[in-house]
């Protein structure tokens, strides 16, 4: 049943009106009081984040730990969707289960059982310990932070890829077969490339994800991996310097947007990304 224009205008307007006041209106909030104090218009909050030291070595941080958080987690995502993609419809429901399981624990308890493990008498210790090795610091370092966040983000990208896999026509790779293609051929030169939108989309996602993470390097990281958002929780929360906090805020949305932006021309045009959602 087609409904009129004036029901469907009017169905939309809660929604669109609970993104106005809960997103919109703060963002545009953050970015005047980048430029704006009391006294009016000033440039001083972003100058300071240009001649700030720290403030671009945390950025610069921020950004690596997003792209090396989001490799680990397509090579370790991949083959896991690739693997439940060949599963029958009833085993993978089950698996997919298992793979949603965190998700209804929380972040912040999750976090804590990462402390717990690679903790100076954590369990990893205990066992490097068993076997004669000494103990590593591995706790309040960037590598326990990455632990974390692929933890945390790994099963986003395995359901967008297996999202992915399953649009595949399987035809596909037994008609190359039997043209003469091996297995690996099929895989690479059939399969791999249908499957390369799932993998954008997971890797986009799971990028912006890890720009904005904050509960898991504070805890895991501790002083010695502060990123942006914790940069940013420094200067509202201590310094008090709300203009400063302001304009990392806004630099971080800026390059997010720019990420997406790149992500959008790199795929427009590209048929086999409308599956994913996001290159329409």
């Amino acid at each position: 049943m087609m409904m009129s224009r004036p029901t469907t205008l009017l169905l939309l307007l809660p929604a669109v009106l609970l993104v106005g006041l809960l997103f919109i209106v703060p963002i545009v909030g953050i970015l005047g009081l980048s430029v704006h104090d009391d006294a009016g218009f000033t440039m001083a909050p972003v100058r300071e984040l240009l001649e700030s030291r720290v403030a671009l070595v945390v950025l610069e941080r921020t950004f690596w730990l997003a792209l090396t958080v989001t490799a680990i987690c397509l090579v370790l995502g991949y083959p896991a969707a690739y693997f439940m993609s060949g599963l029958r419809p009833k085993v993978r429901a089950y698996v997919t289960y298992l793979i949603l399981l965190p998700f209804w624990i929380s972040i912040l308890i999750r976090t804590y059982t990462w402390i717990v493990v690679l903790g100076r008498e954590g369990v990893v210790n205990r066992l490097l310990g068993s076997i004669g090795l000494s103990p590593v610091q591995i706790l309040y370092t960037d590598t326990a932070v990455r632990i974390g966040m692929v933890q945390i983000l790994l099963p986003i990208v395995i359901l967008t890829c297996l999202a992915s896999m399953l649009d595949i026509d399987r035809g596909l790779i037994k008609a190359a077969r039997s043209l003469g293609a091996t297995p690996a051929q099929a895989f690479l030169k059939v399969f791999l490339p249908l499957s390369l939108s799932g993998v954008a989309t997971g890797g986009i996602i799971c990028f912006i994800l890890s720009l904005g993470f904050f509960v898991t390097p504070a805890l895991l990281g501790g002083r010695r991996s502060i990123i942006i958002a914790n940069l940013i929780d420094i200067q509202v929360h201590q310094t008090l310097n709300w203009g400063f906090a302001a304009v990392l805020a806004s630099a971080l949305l800026i390059v997010t947007l720019a990420c997406l932006g790149l992500f959008r021309l790199a795929t427009r045009g590209r048929a086999e990304f409308s599956g994913a959602g996001l290159g329409r």
